[in-house]
């Protein structure tokens, strides 16, 4: 009684204990999840512009399930690019005020094939109706919700072509840019010059250091800036079936092929199973000992395993061929019969008109100037069908006339019925006119190929369970020996193979040569993850990746090491110059060549617009200098793209002035036209953009 008594006095000091200890263990749990912990609830910021969390989740969910096939990396990969290039361009139109009305947004909605293309806002004439349009919305509130989504999308879309067009305009190309690239193409100059190449030093001879090329890229970071990045070593032990188990497989596809005696345990008593040739069901042999079910399809020599199509093409009804590997099934297969035209492979010119959906016409024409037109192409291919190619290449108004109109094998029913039924109707050789849909084609049948069906029994080489067993045993013991001890020693131990390192950036899916392992990559770069640290990560159908990270770098300046293949021959060849320059003194270009143990060239007829020396390359520093140094004059060294040059102008030869400069204006004018297109990558070059991806797991 004394103890309960003891136990209520204290039971609220217990309460408090216990709910104190409660409450410590759900808040180390929260602060574990982040949820109170001091970093983002934002995915990432462009120019101090969050990006939320929440909505960028839903977009690149959204996109997942959009059908095209995207992983979730790839997904938010897309996501994240389309909401950098949304702030920065929503930045530009703030910036220039632009503003977009009622009438920009339904001229967006027109171009959209979705709404523009729909029947349902479509009037009598097959155009677009605006009052249609705003008719359906006014009585479908629901979908009018709906639509709120599209208007921003919509707005978005009308104030970019507004600001894309200001771009264009303010690209404006002047007659004086004419004048120069004419100049640039027709002004020519003519020089000797001595050479002294850069490799005429050996490379080995010229260190460059980690220190100069760090002096090197400081002077021009952003060109040089890096993102973060981890290097790994790893080990592969792959799921791979034994000898022992490949044995196995082989003898059981053996006892089929051959039958035998089986002892059955239920009768107590021998049982004797035939050969795989003479069972009397086949269909039945098949889906009783084959991993993959009977197939009846008919199949064209073309679509059978390569290494054995002919003799399976081949085989007579009845008569078995194997065993033989396809793939990792060893199997067995057995002729059940054959057919023709299983397949036809066939050319065509299609010539389309107004009103077939056919994008890209080569020439807009009415239906029956289409018809004209094909009828005079088939009496061509009829008399001469060696201009069948020709003739398709440059007048069909299909893709395949690039391939001379070639559309390859296909199967009954995969082209619409018209050209379906000439091609499968007629024999190999026929040329012939159809009409379909998409306008006229002239069709030659090129090839027709039987099918065969054929009862194949399979069964997987993998491996067994005991194989299975080994190969994990072996991956855990080596992640926990290397972990202790030094990775390639344990490596040495067990005779397994390091794999050339593989470099990998925070956003990476594919790991070296494996695609999609995006869960290798995410490790790399925890916050707990550390230079040394040893992982082992199962993938299926491959096997046991056990991962080292070696090298890790931050985002920002490139560090030496990185930099060092996309600087270091620059480097060297200016310390090579500074070497060949100090033995270039002399009065004369002979002089000069005789120290340096060259001869005295000559170029002639050299412009700027093509700067390539004859026996030297493309060096438009020494060209210029030649256009811009006095006759007879010998010049300081010049350091160009492969050696270092002295020259001695002879002659300028200036080009005979124009009346006009248009036709090389509307050069420039063509050039300069793709321009606005690189606006998102100039305004991301100078963006501060923060991307927080990695600690949302994706």
């Amino acid at each position: 009684m004394a103890v309960l008594q003891k136990i209520r006095q204290r039971s609220l000091l217990l309460i408090v204990v216990i709910g104190l200890s409660l409450l410590a263990f759900i808040i180390g749990d929260i602060v574990q999840n982040n949820s109170f912990s001091t970093s983002s609830n934002d995915v990432g910021s462009v120019n101090g512009k969050d990006i939320t969390f929440e909505d960028f989740r839903l977009k690149v969910s959204n996109l997942e399930k959009s059908g095209q096939g995207m992983t979730s990396t790839q997904a938010a990969n897309r996501v994240w690019d389309q909401e950098i290039s949304v702030a920065l361009l929503s930045e530009e139109f703030e910036k220039l005020g632009l503003r977009v009305g009622e009438k920009h947004i339904l001229e967006i909605f027109k171009n959209d094939q979705n709404i523009g293309g729909n029947p349902t806002f479509q009037g009598k004439d097959g155009k677009f109706d605006i009052a249609k349009f705003k008719e359906f919305f006014k009585s479908n509130p629901e979908q009018a919700a709906m639509l709120k989504d599209q208007e921003k999308s919509a707005t978005l879309n009308a104030k970019y072509q507004i600001y894309n067009t200001l771009l264009k305009a303010g690209m404006f190309t002047t007659e004086a840019e004419g004048k120069l690239r004419y100049k640039m193409e027709s002004d020519k100059v003519a020089f000797d010059f001595v050479a002294v190449p850069y490799t005429s030093i050996k490379d080995e001879t010229v260190k460059v250091t980690d220190a100069e090329i760090l002096e090197f890229i400081k002077k021009n970071e952003k060109k040089y800036k890096g993102e973060a990045g981890r290097e790994l070593d790893y080990v592969l032990i792959e799921d791979k079936a034994s000898p022992e188990d490949e044995a196995e497989v082989k003898n059981e596809i053996n006892k089929l092929l051959v039958g035998g005696v089986v002892y059955n345990k239920e009768t107590g008593a021998n049982d004797t199973i035939v050969g795989f040739a003479q069972a009397s069901n086949t269909v039945e042999f098949v889906n009783a000992n084959s991993e993959k079910p009977y197939d009846s399809t008919f199949v064209a020599k073309k679509d059978l395993p390569a290494q054995y199509a002919e003799q399976l093409y081949t085989l007579s009804i009845g008569q078995v061929f194997g065993p033989y590997m396809n793939g990792k099934d060893y199997c067995i297969t057995k002729a059940m019969g054959r057919k023709s035209g299983t397949s036809a492979k066939a050319s065509h010119i299609l010539i389309s008109y107004e009103g077939t959906q056919v994008p890209n016409k080569k020439e807009k024409r009415t239906k029956e100037q289409a018809k004209a037109k094909a009828e005079i192409l088939l009496a061509q291919v009829q008399a001469n069908p060696s201009s069948f190619l020709m003739l398709a290449l440059t007048n069909s108004d299909d893709s395949s006339a690039q391939q001379g109109g070639d559309l390859g094998y296909f199967s009954p029913g995969q082209m619409v019925k018209p050209f379906n039924d000439f091609v499968f109707n007629n024999s190999v050789g026929k040329i012939g006119l159809v009409e379909t849909d998409f306008g006229f084609h002239i069709i030659n049948v090129t090839d027709k190929q039987d099918g065969v069906r054929l009862a194949t029994i399979s069964q997987k080489i993998e491996p067994s369970e005991a194989t299975a067993d080994k190969i994990y045993t072996q991956a855990v013991k080596f992640e926990m020996d290397a972990n202790e001890k030094d990775f390639a020693a344990v490596a040495k131990a067990e005779k397994l193979t390091i794999n050339p390192s593989v470099k990998v950036k925070t956003m990476d899916e594919n790991f070296g040569p494996m695609q999609n392992q995006r869960q290798i990559v995410r490790w790399a770069f925890e916050k707990e993850t550390k230079i040394g640290d040893v992982k082992r990560f199962e993938i299926a159908n491959v096997g046991n990746v056990i991962a080292k990270v070696k090298k890790a770098s931050e985002e920002g300046l490139m560090s030496a090491e990185d930099a060092r293949p996309m600087v270091e021959n620059t480097i060297r060849n200016k310390k090579k110059a500074e070497k060949i320059k100090a033995k270039m003194a002399g009065s004369s270009l002979a002089t000069i060549a005789s120290k340096n143990a060259v001869t005295v060239q000559n170029a002639v007829d050299l412009v700027l617009q093509n700067p390539s020396i004859p026996n030297a390359g493309y060096e438009p520093k020494v060209v210029g200098t030649a256009f811009g140094t006095s006759a007879n004059k010998v010049s300081a060294p010049i350091e160009g793209n492969t050696g270092v040059y002295v020259i001695q102008t002879k002659a300028v030869t200036k080009a005979p002035v124009l009346k006009s400069y248009a036709d090389y204006t509307k050069k420039v004018a063509q050039q300069a036209a793709g321009n606005a297109g690189r606006v998102i990558q100039a305004l991301k070059s100078d963006a501060e953009i923060e991307d927080n991806r990695a600690d949302f797991n994706y």
